[in-house]
């Protein structure tokens, strides 16, 4: 299969994880602004086992294809995921929270950042 494909068989999964959990994921990403942990919270989707973030819904208890942990892009600039001197260009980047769902997705040949719109469907 090749790379292309395999990630978009990824995000067709992770389309269908987050349509299960939107709602959820929402209320995550609005207490972490609301409470002023950041302006920028993301989220870590992955099938194997990270250190960022905190866990809001696990893959093994869910039934899902990802586990999903809530971060924030100071965590990320902390663990030098995201590099100082690229800061701005991520928060140019950066989506509404209220629309757009930020996810480090990690698959088994890569991890990027993807935005995903909390109205998205797919059909499965």
């Amino acid at each position: 299969m090749d790379n292309e494909l395999y990630l978009k068989q990824m995000l067709n999964l992770l389309t269908l994880d987050l349509n299960l959990f939107k709602e959820s994921i929402k209320e995550v990403s609005r207490d972490v602004i609301n409470e002023g942990f950041s302006k920028y919270p993301l989220f870590v989707a992955h099938q194997s086992e990270v250190k960022v973030g905190e866990v809001i819904l696990d893959k093994e208890e869910l039934g899902t294809h990802f586990t999903i942990q809530a971060s924030t892009m100071e965590e990320f600039v902390e663990k030098k995921i995201i590099l100082l001197k690229n800061v701005e260009k991520f928060k140019v980047t950066y989506k509404n929270p209220e629309t757009h769902c930020c996810i480090f997705l990690i698959t088994a040949n890569s991890a990027q950042f993807v935005f995903v719109p909390f109205e998205n469907k797919i059909s499965e």
